[in-house]
């Protein structure tokens, strides 16, 4: 059962806090499917903060949505930036593996510059469902998550931004990293894996298919007919009982 409204923040600092808590980049809130509507999922980052949509938070619904029978291999989930449908592809045990349709990416600027931790910084800003800031590299910078801390909170982003620093290997594989709003550095972001990707196709840097290669490993991405899709894991590694103290997480 969640907490009540007023508590979800302090819940999802709680939860997430990798020291006191179970210890996550965010925490998801699963609505099962009912009377036709959707499953539909909220999403907090671990600073407790919402976000409008993770793309391998939302296959991580689906999985834990399959796994508890409350979903076929047609998996539609409502999220903050619309429905999503996913396609069960393959099932190992608690591993899934599914293609996700992302929708559209909107890129607001292709190209802009940017400075930060005393660099200028070449930037596409786009948005996939959250506000994606990607930086095309040469090489994954030392220090860049100090960079992506720094802009998260640009001047220019009064609501925070996403951040990934993608470097072109060649038309068909790119290498991302992510510091990602509300959360941090993070091994892997499916939203910030297709805004990097969109931005890759928009400056001409990449075809109709890629590999977003991340620290926990690989993505693919394809388009088609506007729509990018998301092919990618998800596995369910523990299950059980969190018990939350409203006045105890107020205190931290």
């Amino acid at each position: 059962e969640a907490p009540p409204e007023a508590l979800l923040e302090a819940a999802a600092r709680a939860l997430c806090d990798r020291r006191a808590g179970v210890g996550a980049d965010g925490w998801l809130l699963v609505r099962p499917p009912s009377q036709g509507s959707p499953a539909s999922i909220r999403l907090f980052n671990s600073d407790g903060s919402e976000a409008e949509i993770s793309g391998n938070g939302t296959r991580c619904a689906a999985a834990f949505l399959c796994d508890a029978g409350l979903a076929g291999p047609e998996v539609e989930i409502a999220t903050g930036a619309g429905v999503k449908r996913l396609r069960l592809l393959e099932r190992q045990g608690m591993r899934f593996e599914f293609d996700m349709d992302m929708g559209g990416v909107e890129i607001l600027e292709l190209h802009t510059v940017m400075e930060a931790g005393g660099r200028t910084l070449d930037c596409t800003l786009a948005w996939p469902g959250n506000p994606q800031c990607a930086v095309f590299v040469d090489a994954i910078p030392e220090g860049w998550e100090r960079l992506g801390a720094e802009l998260e909170r640009h001047p220019r982003f009064p609501n925070r931004t996403n951040v990934s620093f993608v470097r072109v290997a060649d038309r068909e594989n790119l290498e991302v990293r992510f510091y990602e709003r509300g959360a941090g550095a993070t091994e892997s972001s499916g939203t910030g894996s297709t805004a990097a990707f969109a931005a890759a196709r928009a400056r001409g840097l990449a075809g109709e298919r890629a590999i977003v290669h991340t620290p926990a490993g690989p993505l693919r991405l394809r388009v088609e007919q506007g729509s990018y899709f998301l092919t990618g894991p998800a596995e369910i590694v523990a299950g059980g009982e969190f018990y939350f103290s409203g006045d105890a997480a107020n205190q931290r």
